[in-house]
């Protein structure tokens, strides 16, 4: 189930959700009982192998096959 972030606008208190995706707009009270709340929106890291390896320099495609010349 998907974590949503929300902030409380009377308070600023910052608090988290699980809940279901057809609900991620509905609204949610903060911790200490306010209404006035927004969901903020979530950063995504990507990371890994596949990320950080650079391309390869030899062959392959058209300009580094030597078929454009």
């Amino acid at each position: 189930m998907p974590r949503y972030e929300y902030r409380c606008r009377a308070c600023g208190t910052t608090f988290e959700l699980n809940r279901p995706m057809a609900e991620s707009s509905a609204p949610a009270s903060c911790p200490d009982g306010h209404e006035d709340t927004v969901k903020l929106l979530s950063t995504v890291a990507v990371t890994g192998a596949a990320a950080a390896t650079p391309p390869s320099s030899g062959g392959g495609g058209c300009c580094g096959g030597g078929c454009c010349g």
